[in-house]
C-alpha cells in the first residue's frame, strides 16, 4: 500500500489543480492512515489496527479502483470499449 500510494504523485493524467487531482488527496489519506495503523499495531491497539487497515484497503483499493473506470480513462476503453 506504501509503495502504490507514493507511487500515485508521479501520475498526472487528470489534472485540476496544478498538475495535482482529486485522487492524489486519497494518496494522502492513505499515506496517513498507514501510519495510524502502524501505530495502533504497535501500541497494541488491535480493534483500530484492523479497522483503519479495512478502511485503507476499502478506501484506496476499491473506491480508487472504480475513478479507473471513469469515461476518458484507460481501464474504461478496455472494459467498455472505446
Amino acid at each position: 500500500m506504501l509503495v502504490v500510494a507514493g507511487s500515485s504523485f508521479w501520475i498526472h493524467q487528470i489534472r485540476l489543480l496544478g498538475p495535482w487531482s482529486p485522487i492524489h488527496l486519497l494518496s494522502i489519506f492513505s499515506l496517513a492512515m498507514l501510519l495510524v495503523g502502524a501505530w495502533a499495531a504497535r501500541t497494541g491497539n488491535v480493534r483500530r489496527h484492523k479497522l483503519t487497515m479495512m478502511g485503507i484497503f476499502f478506501g484506496a483499493l476499491v473506491i480508487a479502483g472504480l475513478f479507473t473506470f471513469m469515461p476518458g480513462r484507460i481501464m474504461h476503453a478496455v472494459v467498455f470499449g472505446q
